[in-house]
C-alpha cells in the first residue's frame, strides 16, 4: 500500500452546499404573508458593479447554443423534477403570474478567483475558484450557497485536511494554543491579481464569545460574512433587508471529486477518512477495526463501478455518501472518470450536484417548517384572544406553504437512471428526510385539527347563545304575533307620538336582547339545568338559591 502522505491527488474538486434560512421580508400592515420572494429584493440590491450578478439559465440563451452536456443533465431527471429545476416551458407557463421560467433563481459572484488556505503545520495551498453561486427558491425562505474549488497534484493528506477544515462557518472550540479547533489557521479570498478581498478570523475568540452572549446565536467567521453580502446575519446589529440565519450544524455539507493515478492503492482507512470526512492520520490515532470498515462499506459505499479484485480501469470508480458528504474517487486520465463533459467529472459537477442540492434543500425546508411550528406554539397564549388569532393566521399560512412545498418540491423519486436514483435514495436515508417529512406533516395535521375543533367549538357556542336569545324572545314574538297590530290603534295619533311609541318599545327590547346575549352562557346553563327531569322543581329552586349566594359572595370579595 502507498503511504497516504505520498499519495498524490491528480485532480481535486470540492463543492460546498450550505443551506441558510432567510428571514421573512417585512410586509405592509394588513398585507398577506409573502414567502420565498427574496431574489426580487436581491435583484434590486445588486448594482452593475456588484460582485453578485444574476446568472441566466441555459434556457434563457439561444436554443442553438444548447449543448449536449445540458441535454444529458436535463434528461437525467424525471419530468416533475425537470419542472422544479428548470421551470415550465413557454407553452405551459403562458405568461401567467407565478415563479416565472424557473422556481430557482441563481446569482453568481465573479470577483473571488482563488482561495488561499493556511494550515496548522504552517504550510499554505491555493485553490482555484470554479464558481460561487447563491440559489434562491420560489415560495420557500431558503438560500443555498454553492462554492466550488479545484486544484491539481495535491497530497492526499492535504486534501483530507482541506475537506475536514475548510467548510466551517465558525469554530466549535479553541485549542490550548488559543487557535480554533478543527478549523484552518486562516482562509483568504483572493481576486484576479492576488489581492485579499477578505480573511477569516477564527482565532478571535472574544468576538465569538461576546456575540453568543449578546444574541444567543453564533456569528459567522469574517470571510463567510463578507462573502454573503448583501445578505447579513439576522442575529447581529448589521443593517440589511436580506437577513439569514443558520439552519443546521456549523460544518457545511460538501461534495468531493478525487482523481488518482491508481485508486486501488488506497487503503480501507483512506476510503473511510475520505467518505466520513475525518482529519488525516496523525500517527498516534487509534486504529479503526474491521467492523467499522464493514459498516462503512455497507451503509455509505456505492460499488457498482468498484471491483478492486479486477484492478481494471473500468472498475476503478467508487462513490461514497454519508449524508453530510458525497465523495467520488476514480482513476485520473480514464475517460469514463475524467471527461468533463461525458464522464464522471461532468456528472459530478452537474447531475450529482443537483441531486445533492435537492436532498439538502428538502431537509433544510423541513427543518424550517418544524422550527416555525415550534415558534408559533411558543407564542400562543390561550387566554389572549389576539395571540390566538395570530396563531391561527400563522398556522394557516404554514399549511398553505407546506401544501405548495409538497406539490411543487417534494418527491421520493428523482430519476429513472439507476445510479442517480440510488445515490439520491442513499442521501435521503442518511439525511433522514422521510422521517422528518412525516413528523412535520403530522405536526401540521395536528395543529390543523386543533384549529378546526376550535372553530367548531366557537360555532357551537355561538349557536347556543343565539338559541338562548331566541328562546327569550319567543314569548314576546308569540304574543305580538297572536295579537297582531290591533292591540293599539295608533293610526289617528300624531306622527311624533307614534315615533315616540316606537323608540319607547325599541330601546328596552334592544337592551333586553343585548343583555340576554351577554348573559347567554349563564342563561344556557340555566336552561340546561331547568330541563333536567331527574330533579324535582323544589330541588331545582334550592340549587339555584345556593348558586346565587355563591356568586353574590364572589362579587363581594372582588
Amino acid at each position: 500500500m502507498a503511504d497516504a502522505a505520498e499519495t498524490i491527488v491528480r485532480h481535486f474538486r470540492q463543492i460546498l452546499i450550505w443551506p441558510l434560512q432567510l428571514m421573512p421580508l417585512p410586509q405592509p400592515v394588513g398585507a398577506g404573508a409573502v414567502m420565498g420572494r427574496h431574489w426580487e429584493l436581491m435583484k434590486e440590491l445588486v448594482a452593475e458593479d456588484s460582485p453578485w450578478q444574476m446568472r441566466p439559465s441555459v434556457f434563457d440563451m439561444d436554443p442553438m447554443a444548447f449543448q449536449e452536456r445540458h441535454y444529458r443533465e436535463f434528461v437525467t431527471f424525471l419530468p416533475y423534477v425537470q419542472r422544479f429545476l428548470y421551470g415550465e416551458g413557454v407553452a405551459e407557463s403562458g405568461g401567467a403570474d407565478g415563479y416565472g421560467g424557473s422556481p430557482l433563481h441563481a446569482f453568481r459572484r465573479h470577483d473571488i478567483c482563488a482561495v488561499r488556505m493556511h494550515y496548522k503545520d504552517g504550510t499554505r495551498q491555493d485553490f482555484k475558484v470554479a464558481h460561487i453561486d447563491l440559489y434562491f427558491f420560489y415560495d420557500i425562505d431558503i438560500v443555498i450557497l454553492a462554492f466550488e474549488i479545484l486544484a491539481d497534484n495535491v497530497p492526499l493528506s492535504r486534501v483530507q485536511d482541506t475537506l475536514f477544515r475548510f467548510g466551517r462557518a465558525f469554530p466549535a472550540q479553541w485549542d490550548e494554543d488559543k487557535t480554533a479547533a478543527s478549523c484552518l489557521q486562516q482562509v483568504k479570498w483572493l481576486d484576479a491579481q492576488g489581492g485579499v478581498i477578505a480573511a477569516s478570523d477564527y482565532n478571535d475568540k472574544s468576538k465569538f464569545l461576546s456575540h453568543v452572549g449578546e444574541f444567543r446565536a453564533a456569528p459567522m467567521a469574517h470571510h463567510w460574512d463578507a462573502l454573503l453580502r448583501p445578505l447579513v446575519l439576522h442575529h447581529s446589529t448589521e443593517l440589511g433587508e436580506l437577513r439569514y440565519r443558520q439552519i443546521e450544524y456549523h460544518r457545511m455539507p460538501l461534495m468531493a471529486y478525487l482523481a488518482f493515478d491508481d485508486p486501488f492503492d488506497l487503503s480501507d482507512e483512506d476510503f473511510y477518512r475520505l467518505g466520513m470526512v475525518t482529519r488525516p492520520s496523525q500517527g498516534g490515532d487509534l486504529p479503526y477495526t474491521a467492523k467499522v470498515f464493514q459498516e462503512f462499506e455497507a451503509n455509505c459505499c456505492y460499488d457498482r463501478f468498484w471491483v478492486p479484485e479486477r484492478r481494471h480501469d473500468s472498475s476503478s470508480t467508487r462513490m461514497m455518501c454519508d449524508g453530510h458528504a458525497f465523495v467520488l474517487i476514480g482513476k485520473h486520465g480514464h475517460r469514463f472518470f475524467s471527461d468533463p463533459y461525458t464522464g464522471a467529472l461532468g456528472q459530478f459537477r452537474h447531475q450529482y450536484f443537483l441531486l445533492m442540492m435537492i436532498a439538502h434543500f428538502h431537509k433544510a425546508a423541513l427543518l424550517i417548517f418544524s422550527d416555525r411550528l415550534a415558534v408559533a406554539l411558543s407564542r400562543l397564549q390561550i387566554g389572549d384572544v389576539s395571540s390566538a388569532r395570530r396563531f391561527k393566521r400563522g398556522i394557516r399560512v404554514l399549511q398553505e406553504v407546506f401544501l405548495r412545498f409538497t406539490q411543487r418540491y417534494w418527491f421520493s423519486e428523482i430519476s429513472n437512471q439507476v445510479v442517480a436514483d440510488q445515490m439520491f435514495h442513499m442521501a435521503r436515508r442518511h439525511l433522514g428526510t422521510e422521517a422528518l417529512f412525516a413528523e412535520v406533516r403530522e405536526s401540521i395535521h395536528s395543529m390543523s385539527q386543533y384549529l378546526e375543533n376550535d372553530d367548531l367549538r366557537r360555532q357551537a357556542d355561538t349557536v347556543v347563545r343565539l338559541t338562548v336569545v331566541t328562546i327569550l324572545g319567543l314569548v314576546g314574538t308569540t304574543v305580538t304575533g297572536f295579537l297582531g297590530m290591533n292591540l293599539f290603534d295608533l293610526s289617528h295619533d300624531a306622527s311624533w307620538l307614534r315615533l315616540w311609541y316606537f323608540f319607547a318599545t325599541f330601546i328596552p327590547i334592544s337592551g333586553l336582547t343585548f343583555y340576554s346575549l351577554l348573559k347567554s352562557r349563564m342563561l344556557s346553563e340555566f336552561l340546561d339545568f331547568m330541563s333536567d327531569d331527574r330533579m324535582s322543581f323544589l330541588d331545582k329552586l334550592m340549587v339555584i338559591k345556593l348558586e346565587w349566594r355563591k356568586k353574590r359572595q364572589a362579587r363581594n370579595k372582588l
